[in-house]
């Protein structure tokens, strides 16, 4: 008789990950994961228990990792409004590159399972409040600088910076021309 196949678990929550961003939660089946992760049926259920315990390791990793890149570009030295058009061009530019259009797997949670799934909105819901809080911070930061109006209110701008990146980011994924989301983050930093 065979030893069984070993895996990584954490390699294969980064597989997971890749085909639920890429089909969604709903149209990924045991069997879409089991050929991407290369394991049996038995072997999945036995490691994560259901589909749906993997999907919420797979949200929380992409959460982590995403939320904390997009913080560390925010973070960066420069001038405030330089770094948020940099920061939302490369995302739109990223989105943009991918031939599958995939998106963010947090916009596409919150479009796909809405608030009828409190588990993944509550996890969607957490990775934004990271970001809106960094857009506070960095709007403060600007706001001290005199690059950003100081009688505006930082949290309502963040709140506004955060729904633009949402609609942007689901946008991105059926807009042909990219130029019409530029003008949009060029309207945005505008108006700060």
């Amino acid at each position: 008789m065979g030893r069984p196949k070993q895996f990584d678990p954490d390699v294969a929550v980064e597989q997971a990950m890749e085909v639920f961003w890429r089909k969604g939660y709903a149209a990924t089946t045991p069997q879409d994961l089991v050929d991407a992760l290369g394991i049996g049926k038995g072997s999945l259920y036995h490691a994560f228990g259901s589909k749906r315990a993997l999907f919420d390791l797979a949200l929380r990793r992409y959460r982590d990792s995403q939320a904390l890149a997009l913080v560390g570009l925010l973070e960066r030295s420069g001038p405030v409004k330089e770094r948020l058009r940099e920061v939302l061009l490369l995302l739109l530019e990223t989105d943009f590159a991918d031939p599958d259009r995939r998106g963010c797997l947090a916009v596409n949670t919150a479009a796909e399972l809405g608030k009828g799934d409190e588990p993944a909105g509550l996890l969607v819901r957490r990775m934004f409040d990271r970001i809106e809080d960094a857009f506070r911070a960095l709007l403060e930061e600007g706001q001290r600088a005199g690059e950003i109006d100081a009688s505006r209110d930082a949290a309502a701008l963040a709140g506004l910076l955060l729904a633009t990146l949402v609609g942007l980011r689901l946008t991105a994924r059926v807009e042909a021309d990219p130029r019409r989301l530029r003008r949009a983050v060029d309207a945005l930093l505008d108006s700060l």
